[in-house]
């Protein structure tokens, strides 16, 4: 049976760049109001808007690969990543390989990923516009396709009203 992997998923449309996102996580996670321990990333794409990025939960993670000191492992579980503390050693070859730049090493030289706080993750729960939910990638692609259909349908409605 094929498990299905969730995310933590941001819509950029809502996203205002608030970090709230990024306190409630290191919060949640240290203790600390500090978004450098964050797992999650509050982003500004310039010019088109903002963005937070949390680790997408790939199937066969680049970053478990890339561990030259095997201190990530998958959960089979949920497909998170699991950081053994006392083998990494900072090096950052997983933020390398990360293509979604979703994974850090923080101050304590240690790898810091999203691990979807036991399937609640409280980003989601303090994210004043709701623009952040936990989505499968199937889910994503689809909403993705929907809404390049209604684009296309738009587009061409809008050409014909101007013949």
């Amino acid at each position: 049976m094929v498990k299905i992997h969730k995310f933590v998923s941001c819509d950029p449309d809502l996203c205002t760049g608030c970090t709230v996102c990024e306190y409630a996580c290191s919060l949640e996670k240290d203790g600390v109001f500090n978004p450098i321990r964050s797992r999650i990333r509050a982003l500004r794409v310039y010019p088109s808007g903002n963005l937070a990025i949390a680790c997408r939960m790939c199937e066969d993670a680049p970053c478990v690969i890339a561990c030259p000191r095997d201190a990530l492992q998958q959960s089979e579980e949920d497909g998170h990543i699991i950081v053994d503390e006392d083998k990494c050693n900072g090096c950052g070859w997983c933020v390398e390989a990360c293509d979604f730049g979703a994974i850090t090493v923080g101050p304590d030289k240690i790898a810091i990923v999203c691990d979807l706080c036991d399937g609640e993750p409280k980003c989601i729960d303090v994210c004043p516009v709701e623009a952040l939910s936990l989505q499968s990638r199937e889910t994503k692609a689809r909403k993705s396709r929907i809404s390049a259909t209604a684009a296309r349908i738009l587009a061409d409605a809008a050409s014909e009203a101007d013949k």
